[in-house]
């Protein structure tokens, strides 16, 4: 199930070179949608005038010829004020350049639609905020869902086909996860390829900027953009790959039709003569020991707040900020002994992984829950901080690597969104997107097109 029907990237860029449509047609289409029910408190702020003028000066034979892209509030644009999806930040100066992925997105053609919105700070992977309101997942017109986070404006303008490229962060899933809960597809790279100059940090280790879009190869086209490299695709059949799947807790809890969409994805990939191998990958239970101190996002977003919250602190999200504050109790020994236990397991993970080509995982194991399950307030901490940790249980795991992952839709027609995590350590991204490639046209028997 995908909720919109508009054309993805690569089949409106060649509609442009056919002259079958025209950027400001195109423009004007995003704009609509944008200011539409569908995309509620998706966007912090739009730029309706001055994303036309850029349009009509947008270069034709660009790779983004002047279509609408999302900026999540994370990142810089020059002359505006960076917020993160907070009010604490609203006093700040406005910033003097763009961010430096803005800038190759705009450099390519693309045209800022808007700023969107997101959980707080980026710390969450629910995508609610309770200063802007929350983006609705546009999957079910019945039951009000979350969009998933921390990119949940981004996910949903990508979902609406407001925009074409959603730009956001993965520091523990936010790209992965709102990507899986809104059906769409999100691929996070090896976080060295793309610069983080100009986006505001939550974790200086983990953090990766990446983005959304509604198909592989429009995936691989926005990576070349942001990472400014050019992506191998290989050819190689789906038969010749070894593909794992990880039976430590990644597969642990998940409802019924995530495992419905996992088994059958995984049944068509055997059919198709791919060799698909289960392995307990045991490593992977030793990350709650290994963070048991807080882990990096905590020790790293205090050290970054600390003067903030002394200034704003009655203006966080009190979920946000609690988690944040974890940071104060971890000691410096703790923070170097966790550095150095990360690399041991890395090492311990790329062996256990030695001769696969990806790891296939549940980008997440539930579908969207319902918004009023996990809405700020008091009176629901408990499940929100349940739904949060199973939301960021499978991602965070590839962030721990340093590695690179990409969430495809695997739903059936009559299925809310679920997503099929295909992953591996760093640097193997070209494989990842290779096999992605062939395993979302073998997916989309089960998707409307």
């Amino acid at each position: 199930m995908r909720p919109t029907s508009r054309p993805g990237l690569h089949a409106t860029r060649r509609r442009l070179r056919g002259q079958l449509t025209s950027a400001a047609d195109e423009l004007a289409v995003s704009q609509a949608i944008a200011g539409s029910p569908a995309c509620r408190n998706a966007f912090l702020a739009t730029r309706f005038d001055a994303a036309a003028a850029e349009a009509a000066q947008a270069a034709a034979g660009t790779p983004l010829a002047g279509l609408a892209v999302s900026i999540k509030d994370l990142f810089d644009l020059q002359g505006e004020v960076t917020t993160a999806g907070s009010l604490a930040l609203a006093g700040e100066a406005p910033a003097a350049a763009d961010a430096v992925a803005v800038a190759r997105l705009r450099a390519a053609g693309g045209v800022v639609l808007g700023r969107t919105n997101m959980t707080e700070f980026a710390f969450s992977g629910v995508g609610v905020n309770p200063h802007h309101g929350t983006p609705v997942n546009p999957c079910d017109g019945g039951t009000p869902r979350i969009p998933g986070g921390s990119s949940s404006g981004a996910a949903v303008t990508v979902a609406t086909g407001a925009a074409f490229i959603g730009l956001g962060s993965d520091t523990g899933g936010s790209i992965r996860i709102p990507a899986a809960l809104c059906g769409i597809v999100g691929f996070k790279n090896t976080a060295r390829l793309v610069p983080t100059e100009g986006a505001f940090a939550l974790s200086t280790t983990l953090d990766t900027v990446c983005a959304m879009t509604r198909s592989v190869p429009d995936a691989i086209l926005a990576h070349e953009i942001l990472a400014a490299r050019r992506v191998t695709v290989s050819a190689r059949p789906l038969k010749d790959l070894r593909l794992a799947v990880a039976t430590t807790q990644m597969l642990d809890g998940v409802d019924a039709t995530v495992a419905r969409a996992f088994e059958r994805a995984l049944r068509l990939l055997r059919d198709a003569g791919a060799r698909v191998q289960e392995i307990p990958l045991r490593p992977i239970q030793d990350l709650g020991s290994i963070q048991a101190s807080g882990g990096f996002t905590a020790a790293e977003s205090y050290a970054s707040h600390r003067a903030l919250l002394a200034r704003h602190a009655d203006q966080y999200d009190p979920r946000v900020r609690a988690r944040i504050e974890r940071g104060l109790a971890m000691k410096a020994w703790e923070y170097v002994d966790l550095q150095r236990a990360r690399g041991a397991w890395i090492r311990a993970v790329e062996q256990a992984l030695a001769g696969f080509d990806a790891v296939l995982s549940p980008t997440v194991p539930m579908v969207a829950p319902a918004l009023a399950e996990v809405a700020p307030g008091a009176e629901r901490d408990e499940a929100f901080f349940r739904v949060n940790g199973l939301l960021l249980r499978n991602p965070s795991v590839v962030n721990m690597l340093d590695g690179c992952a990409i969430s495809l839709p695997c739903q059936a027609l009559d299925e809310l969104p679920v997503g099929l995590m295909l992953w591996h350590a760093a640097l193997r991204d070209d494989t990842i997107l290779s096999a992605s490639l062939q395993i979302e046209d073998l997916l989309s028997s089960l998707l409307p097109h």
